[in-house]
């Protein structure tokens, strides 16, 4: 019973990533890729349900781009939008991963929480190098 107790007392309550967050592009790494200007992530997890919204502009850009998954990572769910198109979500401890498919290119992303409060996003796609975001709680 006492490890029990134990054990769940370290556990990360996955609820902290939820909410609206923002970027900051000084404190992000974009490997030489193009810039980010300004951006928002929004993470919200409904019963098991989580809903990531990630709106972006690049620097030099004339037009924002936003970015929008649904899946169900309790029922271990892939969903579909669009013909090449699926996305799957999972909890590894206490990081979110979104796993992108886009024909045979598949984008890793990995939302987790610094020591500072901070919400780290690490983005691993095919032929390019990966980048870090750092975004802060609105």
């Amino acid at each position: 019973m006492t490890m029990l107790v134990v054990i769940s007392a370290f556990a990360r309550d996955h609820s902290a990533l939820n909410g609206d967050w923002t970027l900051v592009p000084a404190k992000s790494d974009f490997a030489g890729q193009l810039v980010v200007q300004t951006g928002t992530v929004t993470i919200a997890d409904r019963d098991g349900v989580i809903i990531v919204s990630r709106s972006f502009v690049y620097e030099g850009a004339t037009e924002t781009f936003f970015y929008h998954d649904v899946t169900d990572s309790e029922h271990n769910a892939t969903i579909h939008t669009g013909k090449d198109l699926k996305s799957k979500t999972s909890w590894d401890h206490d990081v979110l991963k979104v796993t992108t498919t886009e024909g045979s290119a598949v984008t890793i992303e990995r939302y987790s929480l610094a020591p500072d409060g901070a919400m780290i996003v690490s983005v691993v796609r095919p032929q390019r190098k990966p980048i870090s975001l750092v975004l802060q709680h609105k």
